[in-house]
């Protein structure tokens, strides 16, 4: 037999904090209804990505022919993490910390999930802060302030928008590319949010529209480097204390505000895309842009890079390894269907970015036709499409600051939804992990992880704070989330155990998945993981913003930020085997058991899990002179 440890508390939704009760019912909190379950993982995984990176891939890979490798990888990598991910979450109510009780070794897998959520939160929320702005100047009974060169920042060279007939001036002939060159992969992991690596056409030989230098001179008033940081731009400023007052409101109460705020920016951006498209299907060359974008060009699967960017597209679209969506998976009752979810939400995202490609190719074939050009001299992706390329096309929409207000308030509802789930992910982690020092105090943790995020994130709305964001973009989770997620497929299908970890699923739902998720998880998943982190690893190159070469402290700032989430996993490896009593051998293979906090939450159904696995495995338990020790139960069978 094994000495039973009572679990430790954990936080409700509210923030009050409790153990498993004598009556077998867990006081963590759960959804209020699996809609808000459903709804929050939807808006986690729809990011500003769908909106802005998947046309540009699509079009870029060979039209609707891309959406072949795209699915591929989407059945073979993106749900099948997607489902295991779901699976720990549900069965242990955890967080992303306390869930490596799996696999005591590799708990540093844990706060790398909530380093990297952490680090990308900083500046996630500004592209919320551009969004806010954006949205906050689309609110005049005039012209969009974008539309014309009649304003303070503009310069002599600028002109109202670009015509393809060809403009000849005393300067140098330009193109619509000019502020938007994508070099493809240059090391297939550049960055998560696909705004890195564009181009903003230099002043002194290229002319720019009402709308780049909109963009450049007055929303960023951009300095020519990341060491000349100017002032702070106080209007962005005020937009990024928002956004983070934003945050703060919706997350203050846990999963019962943010479980019913997702009823709201889960939703209506689907309503307004919807009503974008209809819209943009009556302008005249929108046909033209559709037909650009699912053609298929077949000869573009024989690119490796091709298949490549679909897997990368697929992997950072559902979020695995950044503790998301185990966190939200904690909030279920026991008995979810998670199986159903993890089928229905990733389905939903893909279906979503490929939807939302017919909204984005309608307007771009509008802005082709009246520039008397080609769809592929327009496209391009990031800010080059959110806060260029698509605003100069409602400022030529009657009524263009309606359009303008639902089009961005189309991305704040959907970058928010994100940006929740990543920050509970960061709250309920050290809440969960350490309940006796947050023990009634998670507002009051919420409210000073927000102001310390704020203040963190200043530098980035300071003139160089896109020079500061790319580099964080670039770097921060390049390496991390692959690392992670394949060291969460050899932890869970060849330590733990795939078999296993279906007994659990089977103790949830009432039966067993087919095998297919069984292989993956061993084999097919793990094997595309480690190709592409080598790949990445191969040809990873240093950021350009446009000509600006970065220095080389910046670069080295970038690695730094990119080891943050790597470096826990070695170093609580150390610690954890530098604790535990024994020899090597012995500290190691029982450190690779699980802990005996690693069980359903809920009484009655840990019951059911002694009696199905206690026979036949060892398990761990916690002790004062050591983290764990040898548990006395012996391993039957090989077991």
């Amino acid at each position: 037999m094994y000495v039973k440890e009572e679990r430790p508390e954990t936080f409700g939704s509210d923030g009050s904090t409790a153990s498993s009760s004598s009556n077998g019912s867990s006081h963590r909190g759960h959804w209020g209804t699996q809609i808000d379950f459903i709804l929050s993982c939807v808006g986690y995984a729809v990011g500003l990505g769908n909106i802005w990176r998947f046309p540009y891939l699509c079009i870029r890979n060979g039209g609707g022919a891309f959406l072949i490798p795209y699915f591929t990888f989407l059945f073979l990598c993106g749900m099948p993490l997607f489902f295991m991910e779901l699976a720990l979450g549900q069965f242990s109510s955890a967080s992303p910390i306390s869930v490596w009780d799996i696999c005591p070794l590799f708990k540093g897998l844990g706060y790398g999930m909530i380093l990297v959520s952490g680090i990308v939160c900083i500046y996630y929320n500004i592209i919320i802060t551009w969004v806010l702005y954006y949205l906050g100047m689309s609110f005049t009974i005039n012209d969009l302030p974008w539309s014309s060169c009649n304003n303070k920042w503009n310069t002599p060279s600028c002109i109202r928008s670009r015509s393809y007939k060809k403009y000849t001036t005393n300067e140098t002939s330009y193109n619509m590319t000019s502020y938007a060159n994508y070099s493809g992969l240059n090391g297939t992991m550049q960055n998560i949010t696909g705004i890195s690596n564009i181009t903003i056409a230099s002043v002194s030989n290229k002319r720019l529209t009402a709308t780049e230098e909109f963009w450049q001179f007055k929303a960023l008033d951009l300095s020519d480097g990341i060491d000349q940081p100017g002032g702070i731009r106080w209007e962005l400023l005020l937009c990024l204390i928002c956004s983070w007052l934003i945050v703060f409101l919706c997350l203050i109460k846990g999963i019962k505000s943010s479980g019913k705020v997702v009823y709201v920016t889960a939703t209506v951006p689907y309503i307004f895309l919807l009503i974008l498209l209809i819209r943009g299907l009556l302008l005249p060359g929108a046909a033209d842009g559709i037909k650009y974008y699912i053609t298929p060009d077949f000869s573009k699967l024989a690119e490796f890079e091709v298949w490549t960017e679909a897997c990368l597209q697929i992997f950072y679209s559902l979020g695995p390894a950044w503790g998301g969506l185990i966190t939200m998976a904690s909030y279920n009752k026991f008995n979810n269907n998670v199986y159903r979810d993890a089928i229905i939400v990733p389905l939903t995202n893909c279906l979503t970015s490929f939807f939302a490609g017919f909204v984005i190719f309608s307007v771009l074939g509008f802005m082709a036709y009246e520039a008397g050009t080609t769809v592929d001299k327009i496209v391009t992706k990031g800010p080059g499409l959110a806060f260029i390329a698509y605003p100069e096309a409602l400022t030529k929409l009657p009524i263009s600051p309606l359009w303008s207000i639902m089009f961005f308030f189309t991305l704040l509802t959907i970058g928010l939804d994100s940006q929740f789930g990543m920050f509970e992910t960061l709250i309920s982690g050290f809440c969960d992990e350490f309940p006796r020092i947050f023990k009634g105090r998670k507002t009051l943790f919420t409210g000073v992880v927000c102001i310390a995020e704020l203040l963190i994130g200043l530098p980035l709305v300071t003139r160089a704070g896109m020079y500061i964001f790319q580099i964080l973009d670039w770097y921060s989770a390049a390496f991390s989330v692959v690392t992670i997620s394949l060291f969460e497929c050899i932890v869970v299908g060849w330590i733990y155990g795939a078999n296993r970890l279906y007994g659990d699923i089977e103790l949830m739902i009432g039966y067993q998945p087919n095998a297919w998720w069984k292989i993956c998880w061993m084999f097919i998943t793990p094997f595309i993981l480690l190709s592409i982190l080598i790949i990445s690893i191969v040809n990873m190159g240093a950021p350009t913003y446009g000509e600006y070469q970065y220095p080389p402290w910046a670069i080295g700032f970038g690695w730094i930020i990119a080891s943050c989430s790597i470096i826990p996993i070695p170093v609580l490896m150390i610690v954890g085997i530098a604790t535990t009593p024994g020899t090597l051998i012995q500290r190691i293979k029982f450190l690779v058991k699980p802990s005996v906090r690693w069980r359903p939450a809920e009484q009655k159904y840990q019951e059911q899990y002694e009696q199905q696995w206690a026979s036949s495995c060892g398990r761990i338990d916690h002790i004062t002179n050591g983290p764990y020790k040898m548990a006395p139960v012996e391993p039957k069978n090989g077991v």
